[in-house]
């Protein structure tokens, strides 16, 4: 297709739909729009036309909305209004971003429609976008658990099936790539967008008051998250984590901003009274993206249930325990600072003593994690649909 600019030199023109849905995505987002932004005012022959899709899976204005304000992202021309886990099932979720996706797909003819991660919104629009015969670009292609139990495993493995540009954040990504018979042109070591948008926002986030206003020192505290079903939806493993929790926070204070998943089953289970009861676990709302990121650069130590935090520690050297069997960013260990203590609630306790007695994990960041991922996988998609249209 093209189209006429001001000179009446005829460009090419290249509808790109980027989707976002929950926290996680819009990390990865931010810097992808921007370098999209700034292909199209460098290009010479052809027009980049950008728009963004939010399917509303996450909709607390602290999970969601305030990270357009930080992360200077542009308002999207799609919202879906899904709702998230308080309109149903992620079955019915699926359901109901296809409906409304297909919508968008139909009025606006996208040539390529962009997904990033591995939640509910990456596997809905990739599968409503092949449908209709429109590409798929996948960023954070090629990760794995090796755990199928894990929605998000069955996400990510289906997503990079039908994507026909796979952009691989480690060397793990284009290994599982290729052992699944994907064929070495669709996939890209390009790099980790979030740690793009944490080079981009990393000053901005060093003058955050959070320290102040929740009265916490420098590495005088441990940052915490716990979110997953594996952490949070089985009673005995919940109390299992809040016991170890209950022993370190005696040595130092724990900051845990609570998700509303783990809020929900604290009270389900009556645990209440047990996270009260710790005088040194600080429990605080979920918290913006700024806010969060200052906790973990000046925490003494990390300890999550979560993908991105581990490559967000490792890019920053702070040391990160994980409480997962496995996990998808095997580069955080093999590499960074990440040490996998599964849902062994002793091995959580002696790993995080290691750490605050001064023996912590020593790391190195890995290759491409530089802050220009995005506009490597930009080049590449430009290219891409040019050759093609």
């Amino acid at each position: 297709m093209t189209v006429e600019n001001n000179n009446k030199e005829v460009k090419q023109k290249l509808k790109i739909i980027t989707v976002a849905g929950a926290r996680p995505n819009f990390m990865k987002v931010a810097p992808f729009l921007k370098a999209l932004e700034k292909a199209n005012e460098s290009s010479t022959n052809c027009a980049i036309i950008s728009m963004l899709v939010h399917t509303g899976q996450h909709y607390d204005i602290n999970m969601s909305d305030v990270f357009f304000k930080n992360l200077q992202i542009k308002q999207p021309e799609y919202h879906l209004g899904i709702g998230g886990a308080a309109v149903g099932s992620i079955v019915e979720q699926t359901a109901r971003i296809m409906v409304e996706f297909e919508k968008v797909l139909v009025k606006e003819k996208p040539d390529l429609v962009v997904v990033v991660g591995d939640v509910t919104s990456t596997i809905s629009c990739a599968l409503t976008s092949a449908r209709y015969g429109v590409k798929v670009a996948h960023i954070e292609a090629g990760l794995r658990s090796f755990d199928r139990t894990m929605p998000e495993e069955i996400n990510r493995i289906l997503t990079d099936q039908i994507s026909e540009l796979l952009f691989v954040t480690e060397e793990s990504g284009v290994k599982n790539l290729k052992n699944e018979g994907i064929s070495d042109n669709k996939i890209f070591l390009v790099g980790n967008l979030m740690i793009d948008s944490l080079v981009q926002f990393k000053e901005v986030a060093a003058k955050s008051t959070i320290l102040q206003e929740l009265g916490l020192e420098k590495e005088k505290y441990i940052a915490a998250t716990l979110h997953r079903p594996s952490s949070v939806d089985d009673k005995q493993t919940f109390a299992n984590l809040l016991d170890a929790f209950e022993k370190i926070q005696t040595k130092m204070k724990i900051v845990l901003p609570l998700h509303p998943r783990s809020r929900k089953k604290l009270q389900e289970f009556g645990l209440q009274s047990k996270v009260e009861n710790m005088k040194n676990l600080l429990i605080v709302e979920p918290i913006g993206y700024f806010d969060f990121l200052r906790l973990m650069m000046d925490a003494k130590l990390v300890i999550t249930d979560s993908g991105g935090i581990q490559e967000e520690t490792t890019f920053l050297g702070i040391p990160c325990l994980t409480t997962r069997n496995n996990t998808e960013r095997p580069s955080t260990i093999e590499l960074g600072t990440n040490v996998l203590v599964g849902l062994d609630k002793n091995k959580l306790v002696d790993e995080a003593l290691k750490v605050l007695s001064g023996n912590a994990k020593k790391g190195v960041v890995p290759p491409l994690w530089d802050g220009k991922a995005a506009e490597r996988a930009v080049k590449i998609i430009v290219e891409y649909l040019k050759i093609r249209s």
